[in-house]
């Protein structure tokens, strides 16, 4: 269906958890092990079913980081049995991929999106601040084995901290089938203090001017150069903003609804969930309140990024 703005809302990223394994600096200062209310796998089933009969034809799974939950595959199965839902992908740091790649494979996971913001061991521990590079590499390498396709690595990058690597992360395109996106920092710390630390997209395409473009495709613009086998995506949302094709809403994993990343507002659905019918008219009501943009240029609006749904 269409928002007041007559955007064709088709994609829902669904949060199963606000816990993560990894404390990344640009998250915001949260306790990243609190665990909050988290819905079961049936429950987000219900949900994407009544999404679907709202036009919903693709599914993101985030989180914080959704595979610290062991269930993940029983609600990528569930997801996919939805004969409306067209895709499934899974967004990760890649600390427990390598243990699922196959099990979410097997229950019928498309593609998956793996956050890497740096090949640097020492740069990688300051970021996330865990020692874990090795095992989020072996990671995308059994995504790769088990035929997980499209790969996309996500990476973000801060002046003076690890924009340095670009580089090094434009070389995993270059050699692999793998599509690497640099995302602009987004002021989502406290006061959002890291703004000023952000690297935009054309500063990117400045320091490597062989970047050719290639296409865009949803909130990315990609790029390629002679000899890549994958290719350099660009996703600009406070330089270049996309909301005018914005067509997404976000789950969180407590069962609110929110329509914009870029505002707390967030929908409680749960009272519906056992009538299909209410459960229906009530996300068609939420997808009318999508606002017409985000508003990450306020900075009083910022909040964790565990908090936002991914």
């Amino acid at each position: 269906m269409k928002d007041n703005f007559g955007r064709e809302i088709t994609y829902l990223r669904i949060s199963l958890t606000q816990r993560c394994n990894l404390n990344c600096v640009y998250c915001g200062k949260e306790d990243c092990a609190k665990k909050a209310a988290e819905l079961t796998p049936e429950e987000y089933y219900l949900i994407a079913k009544a999404f679907a009969k709202c036009g919903i034809k693709k599914v993101r799974i985030t989180g914080g980081e959704p595979l610290v939950r062991s269930d993940v595959p029983e609600t990528v199965k569930l997801l996919r049995s939805i004969n409306e839902i067209e895709t499934v992908s899974l967004t990760t740091n890649g600390v427990y991929l390598k243990k699922y790649a196959g099990k979410l494979k097997n229950a019928g996971l498309d593609s998956v999106n793996i956050s890497l913001d740096s090949t640097d061991g020492s740069t990688y521990r300051h970021l996330t601040g865990a020692d874990v590079l090795q095992r989020v590499l072996e990671g995308i390498d059994e995504a790769q084995k088990t035929g997980l396709k499209p790969i996309k690595i996500n990476a973000v990058l801060m002046k003076g901290v690890n924009d340095d690597g670009a580089g090094e992360l434009i070389n995993i395109a270059k050699d692999n089938k793998i599509d690497v996106r640099f995302i602009e920092l987004m002021p989502f710390s406290d006061e959002g203090e890291n703004a000023d630390l952000t690297v935009t997209g054309d500063e990117i395409l400045k320091l490597f001017p062989y970047l050719e473009y290639a296409q865009s495709e949803g909130t990315a613009k990609y790029y390629t150069a002679r000899g890549f086998k994958g290719r350099v995506g660009l996703i600009s949302p406070l330089t270049h903003k996309f909301c005018n094709d914005c067509n997404r809403v976000r789950l969180l994993c407590d069962g609110r609804v929110k329509p914009c990343l870029g505002y707390d507002t967030a929908y409680d659905i749960m009272p519906y969930i056992n009538d299909e019918n209410k459960l229906i008219k009530e996300i068609e009501n939420i997808i009318r309140k999508k606002p017409a943009g985000h508003n990450f240029e306020n900075r009083n609006t910022v909040h964790g990024l565990n908090k936002t749904g991914g």
